[in-house]
């Protein structure tokens, strides 16, 4: 079966925070929201029919992860990228964000360092500065056409710290970070002795020749029983709306104080049923869509790189080898941020992140989300042309 993903699909007045909070987030109801993390495509007919059909049943009470679930996830890990779970590693969590605040309560005290590589996901920082402890940094390197990690700072960031919060595949920047990176990060967490809380929401979008390789399965599992891994069906089939994901934690003192504060302070073991079944049907049946996915947003992101060389050459893309997100460097405009937004949001009308909010050395970036119909990449192109 062949997927469209060109076509567009209105999703204004849906209660959709991309399309539906434009107004709240960049003071201009009528950008082209190319920003949050979801996709403008439809979730997949499988999923959705799955769904459907649990609603003929029209009782929605209290229910339980059954095998199937569990099962599911392993098959589905396994034949993605190669690492076999167990059933007792899978700890539920209602989102990945939830499940960092849990692992940064669970694994550390207050005041205790925890490492990040800037720029980052922004709700990273929330999760240690607003738990009250201390943020570490260790900025990536612009390179060329790619982020690399600067692993001689990681090296002096990582004493004393209790915990680094990975994001691979890397979100903004995009990197897959190699076999060869992953193990100079867990050897160097060895040497520390700091747990590593690895988030790989995005691990199933990964644009060919890339691979994502799981840190907790690289070096015959080298560094498994220091990691807890965060995966979601949502970034990869569009499920953001039903609340589910979950943490692989091999070592069982981990796990269980993962699960402490999780199930018994704050309650949060009972599933969503719709998120229940969309993660099964989606890991069941799902492969197809992905590659087809994964082809079409490469193809934009070949698009982007293409217009904006040729009309916008000061602007520079970071392609992602991973993600559907591109990191955009328009440093070399001379703009300030917010006279960059006034350009962008203003008179463009193209809704970007803005990069500043992935930390200190994101300043003059932007994130575009290029999971959306190709027509889109071409307007927002076309109306930064315009104004830039």
């Amino acid at each position: 079966m062949t997927y469209n993903f060109d076509e567009i699909i209105s999703r204004e007045s849906t209660s959709c925070i991309k399309w539906d909070a434009r107004q709240t987030v960049f003071g201009n109801p009528n950008v082209l929201p190319m920003w949050v993390a979801d996709m403008d495509f439809k979730s997949p007919d499988f999923v959705v029919n799955a769904l459907r059909e649990r609603l003929t049943h029209e009782v929605l009470g209290y229910t339980y992860r059954p095998e199937s679930y569990f099962d599911a996830i392993i098959r589905w890990v396994e034949r993605r990228n190669g690492w076999v779970i167990e059933k007792e590693w899978i700890c539920h969590s209602p989102g990945v964000v939830p499940g960092l605040n849990v692992a940064v309560w669970a694994y550390t005290q207050p005041q205790d360092r925890i490492v990040i590589q800037t720029p980052v996901y922004p709700p990273f920082f929330d999760a240690i500065l607003k738990n009250n402890r201390t943020l570490i940094e260790n900025p990536l390197i612009a390179n060329g056409d790619r982020f690399e990690i600067d692993f001689e700072n990681l090296d002096t960031q990582l004493q004393g710290a209790k915990a680094i919060i990975l994001s691979n595949p890397h979100n903004p920047t995009g990197r897959v970070f190699d076999e060869k990176e992953l193990l100079r990060i867990g050897e160097l967490c060895e040497k520390h002795n700091v747990t590593i809380i690895s988030d790989e929401i995005h691990s199933d979008i990964i644009m060919k020749p890339h691979r994502h390789r799981h840190i907790a399965a690289i070096a015959n599992s080298r560094f498994a029983n220091r990691c807890v891994t965060f995966m979601a069906p949502s970034k990869t089939f569009n499920l953001a709306g039903l609340s589910t994901a979950y943490a692989a934690i091999p070592n069982p003192e981990l796990r269980k104080q993962y699960l402490q504060v999780s199930e018994q302070q704050l309650h949060l073991g009972m599933s969503n049923l719709p998120g229940l079944i969309g993660l099964e049907a989606a890991y069941t049946h799902g492969d197809e869509w992905l590659d087809q996915l994964n082809s079409y947003i490469l193809g934009n992101i070949e698009l982007l790189d293409a217009l904006v060389k040729e009309h916008l050459p000061r602007i520079k893309v970071y392609k992602p080898e991973g993600t559907y997100l591109a990191w955009m460097d328009f440093g070399a405009l001379g703009l300030t941020d917010e006279e960059l937004d006034r350009k962008l949001i203003g008179e463009a009308k193209v809704g970007l992140n803005k990069g500043i909010t992935f930390g200190a050395n994101g300043k003059g970036f932007r994130r575009i989300n290029l999971a959306c119909p190709r027509a889109y990449v071409q307007e927002a192109v076309e109306r930064m042309r315009r104004v830039l």
